[in-house]
């Protein structure tokens, strides 16, 4: 019970915070909607009837609940200190200080690679947009849902911030002690294969540009993270061998004591009986022997 009501305490701070990010994200969602819009207007077929670009919405409370949503997103970029604090601070009493150390690397390289992988797929969706739309020739004209564009750009956005952290799971599997460098180096044919056939999977064009502009960083990623696996197990044979010494896995260690008799040590008697005074010997020892 003592858990769940500090769950519960940290689960109502994160809430509250996330409401106050919503209220500012709220006050400035046209803001962020002109931002995310902008690759769409800044194409010559936005314009093709010579006004400002334009984006419809089918229902009434649609672009109601687009600025919801958006200002819901930016609530969780803005308290994402407050609630991963209070993550952390639930979790952090049940590690060891090693793990605490690991846990802070990791938040101080994940929320870059996470922000690098939102920033690549809007400059994927500026260049793709050209590719999936009809040109300025074409007969059809295109008529955006702003629902369905944010939705669609949202979702990309998040799968190329989490597709960069792949790479930084596998380095933290070796710091567990899971993966080996040498084996991560030998799948590398494999999981350059994997990263662009996912890459090819989840880009919105076919053209061999998106798919190479999340899957080369992915792919350099990964290498990195062959690296540094390289140099954490040399330090962990290091501290083994200065622990260990120059012992095989398979040979017994020193315990520190010597074999040869020493003079200086008594020798141990046997130890004195213990005499039970309110029964006979001859019972004690018929209960010895029933024990027997």
């Amino acid at each position: 019970m003592e858990h769940l009501r500090e769950l519960r305490s940290r689960l109502f701070k994160s809430a509250l915070a996330i409401l106050v990010g919503f209220i500012i994200g709220y006050a400035v969602h046209k803001q962020v909607i002109h931002f995310l819009t902008d690759p769409y207007c800044s194409l010559p077929l936005a314009h093709r009837s010579g006004k400002s670009c334009d984006l419809i919405t089918y229902q009434v409370t649609s672009y109601f609940v687009v600025g919801l949503k958006v200002a819901l997103y930016v609530g969780l970029v803005l308290a994402c200190p407050v609630w991963f604090y209070q993550l952390w601070a639930f979790i952090a009493p049940g590690l060891h200080s090693n793990e605490r150390r690991w846990g802070f690397g990791f938040v101080a390289v994940a929320v870059p690679l996470f922000v690098g992988g939102v920033l690549l797929a809007y400059l994927v969706v500026s260049r793709g947009l050209a590719f999936l739309l009809p040109g300025m020739d074409d007969q059809t004209k295109a008529m955006l849902d702003v629902s369905a564009y944010l939705d669609f750009l949202i979702k990309l956005m998040v799968v190329f911030g989490l597709a960069l952290e792949f790479p930084l799971i596998l380095a933290l599997l070796n710091a567990a002690g899971v993966l080996s460098a040498k084996r991560l180096l030998g799948w590398w044919r494999i999981a350059i294969f994997l990263m662009f056939v996912i890459s090819a999977f989840v880009t919105p064009t076919p053209d061999p540009f998106g798919m190479s502009a999340l899957a080369i960083p992915m792919v350099a990623l990964y290498f990195g993270a062959v690296a540094f696996a390289f140099v954490n197990d040399r330090r962990k044979a290091r501290k083994a061998a200065a622990e260990y010494g120059a012992v095989d896995d398979d040979e017994a260690s020193e315990l520190g004591y010597s074999a040869e008799p020493v003079d200086d040590l008594e020798p141990v008697g046997a130890p004195e009986p213990i005499e039970d005074d309110e029964a006979p010997r001859s019972r004690r020892r018929s209960n010895f022997d029933d024990t027997i």
